[in-house]
Parts: C-alpha cells; structure tokens; sequence
C-alpha cells in the first residue's frame, strides 16, 4: 500500500486508514500526513518531502 498523501510505501501492519462519507478509504503512514491532509487541507505537491512534490517539480524542469 501507498499512503493517500505522501505517496511512499507502507510497512504491513502499520498506518492508519481514514475512510469519507462516500465510502472512499485514504491509507496514511503517519499522523504528520493525516494532519497536512485532513485538518491543515494541504497539496502535497506543495511539500518538498512528498513523492508528488518531486515529480511536480521534475516535470516543470523538463519543460524550461
């Protein structure tokens, strides 16, 4: 499994899973990723620490 916000991989048997009123469940690998995502509604391609953050900013580069 991947985690909803960071994107990196989680160990089994660890995590936590949030699940909407539409029934849609969002892994999380730790509380700093549940927060940024539920409580603080952060993008993940704005973290430097995030998988979306490095692939966002590779695909601007490629561009210039």
């Amino acid at each position: 499994m991947k985690c909803g916000f960071c994107g990196y991989d989680i160990p089994l048997g660890t995590g936590k899973i949030f699940v909407r009123n539409t029934g849609r469940a969002v892994n999380f690998c730790s509380n700093k990723c549940e927060k940024n995502m539920l409580k603080l509604g952060r993008l993940p391609r704005k973290l430097k620490w995030t998988v979306a953050s490095r692939t966002w900013r590779e695909k601007r580069r490629s561009k210039k």
